[in-house]
């Protein structure tokens, strides 16, 4: 079936302090992402700001409906199925971490706030969270012109819970908008990636920022793609750049023909909710 196979794009931005500089470098890669045939577009988590504490506060505070607006904007205006990483955004006083997602008519299919935060005292990094964020409570799944897939963020991709559930539910793409670091990324990302993908035989696709030296969050970069039996078949370095991979949804069932996990699974012994 041609219509599930496509051209993903994974747009690693390095964020500049400037916004408008941010948002003008989005939009130059998006148009050289669909320049070159992509249909399916994934950005960074929180590419539209630094990543830091202040810098979050700060742009959450001057609003999110004119990003919001231009995310759906891109959409149409490149006819690219977007997922449009994450972005600060403040709701009854509590600031998310959120990530939209629009159709190739730059309708918003779905909004996913982060639901794990990243609260830990690692000797090299000390990162917590939950004292800047709220906690989402929904799973995002949406349906697309290619088949089903889902969005998670970064530390999410930690909880085999969520992915299976996401997998549960249909979706044979994951999303993983990221800021892995150069603490974690190095010994986990590929790793999480592949065995998120392998466990549920899908695709999982990690779009982590480039590396900016100039702040004290050193992003991971290395954006990758890995197919339903864990093969890389993408994946970019740390510096900023475009990485595309040719998908076929197809694959999917044809991996869980050969070896047939999830009809296998033990429902009667153990069940993760869909």
């Amino acid at each position: 079936m041609s219509d599930k196979k496509f051209k993903l794009a994974l747009c690693q931005i390095r964020t500049d302090f400037d916004v408008d500089t941010t948002m003008n470098k989005t939009e130059a890669m998006l148009h050289e992402a669909a320049e070159h045939g992509a249909q399916v577009v994934c950005l960074p988590e929180m590419y539209c700001c630094q990543y830091r504490s202040a810098a979050f506060k700060m742009f959450a505070e001057r609003g999110s409906d004119d990003i919001v607006e231009k995310m759906s904007y891109w959409a149409k205006e490149y006819g690219l199925l977007l997922v449009g990483g994450s972005i600060p955004e403040i709701e009854n006083g509590r600031m998310y971490n959120t990530c939209y997602v629009f159709d190739r008519s730059g309708k918003q299919l779905v909004k996913y706030r982060k639901m794990h935060l990243f609260d830990s005292d690692l000797p090299e990094l000390r990162s917590h969270e939950s004292e800047t964020f709220g906690q989402g409570n929904s799973i995002a799944v949406f349906d697309t012109e290619f088949g089903r897939m889902g969005v998670a963020v970064c530390f999410d991709v930690r909880f085999p819970e969520l992915i299976r559930t996401l997998s549960q539910r249909g979706a044979e793409l994951v999303f993983i908008p990221a800021q892995f670091n150069y603490i974690t990324g190095p010994k986990h990302w590929e790793m999480l990636l592949r065995a998120r993908a392998i466990d549920n035989q899908i695709y999982m696709a990690g779009c982590c920022a480039a590396l900016d030296e100039s702040i004290h969050w050193h992003s991971w970069g290395h954006s990758l793609v890995a197919d339903p039996l864990a093969e890389i078949i993408c994946e970019g370095g740390s510096g900023e750049e475009i990485v595309y991979a040719d998908i076929d949804l197809n694959r999917v069932d044809e991996a869980r023909r050969e070896l047939p996990v999830c009809k296998l699974l033990r429902r009667d012994m153990y069940k993760v909710s869909d």
